[in-house]
């Protein structure tokens, strides 16, 4: 190389790095570090220059299909950054799968149900690996709002599309019914085949029709094929955005909903314990009751409480097995992580959970509160117009709520009822809300007003009721739960975060409900190792938030 070309590439070379102010600051890193002595110095020089990087951003998503918790496909979403110039894995989410489908369907409606959600897995690899993956590149993962409008917005471009689809489609039927009216010719008025009418004589007489005085059920919100790429890619750009950050995800939550502001305590939601599902297409009687959950007292803490749930779950399950022989057969742990069995009455389930309290030396009411998951949407018969809440036993929705009155009237101790009405149901939520809303929580779950309504009309449906249970499924977006939760603090109603009947193991809701800030959180039972793991995350955060000085 000749002295010119030299000269020529040390005076660009001092240009770009003093454009850099790379000697200065390489000054002061060297008169910072020297008086501490680091045992690591290249590693404190690193770590001293890495202030001056570049932030991070996104260089590519991945999208790929993984299996749930009870064998079911599902979505899981890798997020890749530049950082330092290098590519590096971030982190990974799995999403829950949520199902419409009832206890009781017919096989080919589960197989239709199955074949739907493979589709829609599908559906959403393909956006992640694709548009997802090009629309959001370069994007920092800490501007949850920027990556939450993108999404938002390619998700109604897809809305859009579908209807757009399904007009063509019905354009085209109605015109090969119009062509088959022309080729069939005018329809023959006269022809021998058509029926005679019989008895016109007797048309005064007066048939009795039988009123159906409930309303039949809303249609179910539809779900967008492919819809899982929304959520999942929010929520694993969200967990980016805290690990970039080095906060964990439940601060970054708390970050992003309090607009930066750091919180100087934070306080825990209450767990709500299955300890036994009641399944609805049992042989015994009792269909009124779906879930029974434990909620220990807000005085322990959440080991504690834990605890005292596994005590009584094991003393429970010490008194349904015969002594010396195998368990009944209706005794196994459901996809909920707890004991399925059935019972005969609801006072019998309640007295059975009573003893086993009282067999330890704890006391419900006191010691430990029951919450009952009603999913009174699965009761009704409508042929009949009423709830089926014992085999053969039906009652009106008026009937139902005097039916509640006496419940809580004679056990006290159930402090919450979720879904004990069906949504369509408004003057008997609103005339439940005002007899019992001072003594428990009255929650709406299916009975909510869906998730994508929430946020516009700002309304869920039951206008008196305690609270609402969210779930993180679908479409949803972190910025969704922000708002809604936002929403339902300034109408002084409690936020319950649930987990899907369809779990995976992320363990991302248990920091959502603790940055957002919600009063419960209805994770299902501890027999699971996909919900176990979120009971785990949940004390982990504890045992963190304790040490920092940050437990309110």
């Amino acid at each position: 190389m000749e002295a010119s070309e030299r000269r020529r590439l040390r005076r660009e070379a001092a240009e770009y790095y003093r454009g850099h102010r790379v000697a200065e600051r390489m000054e002061d890193a060297l008169n910072a570090l020297f008086p501490l002595h680091p045992e690591d110095l290249y590693g404190e020089l690193a770590n001293y220059f890495s202030k001056f990087s570049k932030a991070p951003v996104i260089c590519k998503l991945v999208g790929r299909k993984v299996l749930d918790g009870v064998g079911q496909p599902t979505l899981e979403v890798e997020v890749y950054c530049t950082v330092k110039n290098y590519e590096k894995r971030i982190c990974s989410i799995v999403m829950a799968t949520h199902s419409q489908i009832p206890e009781n369907a017919l096989p080919e409606t589960i197989e239709a149900d199955e074949k739907e959600r493979n589709d829609s897995v599908h559906t959403a690899v393909e956006w992640v690996n694709e548009a997802l993956n090009t629309m959001l590149r370069d994007l920092d993962p800490a501007d949850q709002c920027q990556a939450d409008k993108m999404l938002g917005e390619y998700f109604a471009n897809k809305i859009e599309e579908k209807k757009e689809i399904e007009k063509q489609k019905e354009k085209k039927k109605r015109e090969e019914e119009e062509a088959a009216k022309f080729t069939r010719g005018p329809p023959s008025y006269y022809s021998a085949s058509t029926p005679k009418q019989k008895n016109r004589g007797k048309s005064g007489k007066k048939v009795s029709v039988e009123v159906n005085p409930s309303p039949p059920a809303e249609p179910a919100e539809p779900v967008l094929r492919g819809s899982l790429a929304i959520g999942g890619t929010s929520l694993a750009i969200a967990k980016a955005g805290a690990t970039i950050s080095h906060v964990s995800l439940y601060l970054h939550t708390a970050l992003l909903k309090h607009n930066q502001g750091s919180p100087k305590e934070m306080t825990l939601p209450l767990p709500m314990v299955t300890v036994l599902n009641c399944e609805k297409n049992s042989p015994t009687k009792l269909k009124l009751v779906k879930e029974v959950m434990l909620i220990p007292p807000v005085e322990l803490s959440r080991q504690q409480g834990i605890e005292r749930v596994l005590d009584i779950q094991k003393e429970m399950t010490r008194m349904l097995e015969f002594p010396g022989k195998r368990p009944p057969p209706l005794k196994r742990i459901s996809h909920l992580g707890c004991l399925t069995i059935g019972y005969d009455s609801l006072e019998q389930l309640l007295l059975q959970l009573q003893r086993a309290c009282n067999n330890i030396g704890l006391e419900l009411g006191t010691d430990m509160y029951l919450a009952i998951n009603c999913a009174a949407h699965e009761l009704m018969d409508y042929g009949k117009g009423k709830y089926e809440i014992l085999t053969g036993t039906f009652k009106s929705p008026d009937e139902m709520v005097a039916m509640y009155v006496e419940m809580i009237n004679n056990f006290p101790f159930i402090i919450a009822l979720i879904d004990p009405l069906r949504k369509e149901d408004s003057e008997q939520w609103s005339s439940i809300c005002c007899a019992l809303g001072s003594k428990c929580y009255l929650i709406a779950e299916d009975a909510a007003t869906q998730i994508s309504k929430l946020k516009t009309d700002q309304s869920i449906n039951i206008a008196m009721c305690s609270g609402v249970v969210l779930k993180y499924i679908n479409q949803t977006k972190v910025s969704d739960l922000i708002e809604l939760t936002g929403i339902l603090d300034g109408q002084r109603r409690v936020t319950i975060l649930g987990s899907s009947e369809r779990e995976s193991s992320d363990e991302s809701l248990v920091d959502l409900a603790v940055g957002l800030g919600a009063r419960f959180l209805k994770l299902g039972g501890l027999c699971r190792g996909e919900r176990v793991a979120k009971y785990n995350r949940l004390l982990a955060i504890e045992e963190e938030l304790a040490a920092n000085g940050a437990l309110r």
